[in-house]
């Protein structure tokens, strides 16, 4: 049964995930959370390693909660289901590439996506923000590690920008996130 599941609800976040790993992370916390692999706190936690390990998040996030929840062969099933469907698609899309692109309604359609995948992702950074930020959002009971934190990296981040152009580099900024998390918690 827990292979049939780690297959469908895995499959499902394949199918769905439109515009990467980011704007999948709701997708994947709602299969998660639905079928009760794991807790949100514990899902916040994965999703980071996630983000800072190579590969990709939606892959990575699905070996680990099938190896969490049926050791190696959840792991590989639930991988499995999740590049499934973007491995068929762009078998199609390779064949049909050159006659659909061209069509204005597909050029419309993909133009109308990209501000939705935008605001899927910032509203999933604001939420993970303010969950980490506050440990209960109902009676704003302030974590002020992880503000400090927030704040530390944010002017990090925005004032890298100011100073150079293209500004400071993902990798760094994961490892510098990764040093200061290290520092404030441990």
């Amino acid at each position: 049964m827990i292979y049939s599941d780690l297959f469908f609800g895995f499959l499902k976040v394949g199918l769905f995930a439109f515009g990467g790993a980011y704007g999948a992370i709701p997708l994947i916390r709602d299969v998660v959370l639905s079928y009760g692999w794991l807790d949100d706190e514990m899902l916040t936690y994965i999703i980071a390693v996630s983000e800072s390990t190579p590969g990709p998040i939606m892959v990575n996030l699905a070996t680990y909660v099938g190896s969490s929840r049926a050791g190696l062969p959840g792991s590989v099933i639930a991988t499995f289901a999740v590049v499934l469907p973007a491995f068929i698609i762009i078998l199609l899309v390779m064949e049909l590439l050159k006659t659909v692109l061209t069509n204005p309604y597909v050029q419309a359609a993909l133009r109308g996506l990209k501000p939705c995948i935008v605001g899927i992702v910032l509203a999933t950074g604001a939420f993970m923000i303010l969950k980490n930020c506050f440990f209960s959002l109902n009676d704003l009971a302030i974590n002020m590690k992880a503000v400090i934190l927030t704040v530390f990296l944010s002017s990090i981040y925005f004032g890298a920008r100011k100073i150079s152009k293209p500004g400071i580099s993902p990798i760094m900024l994961i490892l510098l996130s990764a040093v200061s998390g290290i520092i404030v918690y441990v």
